[in-house]
């Protein structure tokens, strides 16, 4: 019995988020069903290292399984990919030691989050599409939040004891090519339930001058449940990369 890195690309469009679901609709269950025909129609569990929401997309998603296989790594790879959909690849499949695990040995995960600022039919399934934004202001935003905090306040159903997070970047970004294209990029040793979606939701109502950057502010220094804030939809959340310790 060998156990495999993958690496996953998706378009989470027509998908339930990447965990199983009762009705085989995650980007898990295609993954099993796939491995499942490679392996005896012998079930083989596919273990996850981020939990991503129904419309999320990834490019980075990493995941562990145990099989015993006697097709090379690069055939392997094919093979998984030759039966499932085309919206799910795996890029990368490499042999692991048996004590890896895709969840538990991460160290950090990098999100993006794309937006666009005029209504274009192209961008409708990746794209948030936001009107009238400060996109300094919305960067001054993202900088309060590097560092160590409590976000309680941007995972407003949160029931974890331990709420910190150690974000390490948090930027927003001008499109080179598209002056009407703008992206986030946040990158953390964790992350909260729906706490990037929060984030980028009350940056973008802090840009619109829904509300002040000192009422931002203050949802970081002052953490609270059911806080004011604004969530953005899943549409425009990639997960980019998860690292781990070489």
């Amino acid at each position: 019995m060998s156990r495999y890195k993958i690496t996953i690309q998706y378009n989470g469009t027509n998908f339930s988020g990447f965990q199983s679901q009762k009705n085989k609709s995650g980007i898990q269950d295609k993954i099993e069903s796939s491995i499942l025909k490679l392996n005896n129609e012998k079930k083989v569990k596919v273990y996850g290292a981020s939990r991503t929401d129904s419309g999320v997309h990834a490019l980075g998603q990493v995941a562990h399984f145990d099989i015993n296989s006697q097709l090379s790594e690069n055939d392997l790879k094919r093979a998984i990919n030759a039966r499932l959909n085309k919206e799910i690849r795996v890029s990368k499949l490499i042999k692991v030691d048996d004590n890896f695990h895709s969840r538990f040995d991460a160290k950090s995960k990098k999100y993006e989050y794309l937006c666009c600022c005029e209504e274009n039919p192209l961008n409708l399934m990746n794209h948030y599409f936001v009107r009238n934004v400060d996109f300094d202001l919305m960067n001054e935003a993202a900088n309060l939040i590097e560092g160590e905090h409590n976000f309680l306040s941007f995972s407003k159903f949160s029931g974890k004891d331990n709420n910190l997070c150690n974000i390490f970047n948090s930027e927003w970004f001008l499109d080179d090519k598209n002056e009407k294209k703008i992206s986030y990029i946040i990158h953390g040793n964790r992350f909260l339930h729906h706490m990037v979606r929060y984030l980028v939701g009350t940056m973008i109502a802090v840009g619109q001058n829904k509300i002040t950057i000192e009422y931002f502010l203050n949802l970081i220094e002052n953490p609270k449940k059911d806080a004011k804030i604004f969530k953005a939809p899943s549409k425009g959340l990639i997960l980019k990369e998860i690292f781990y310790e070489d």
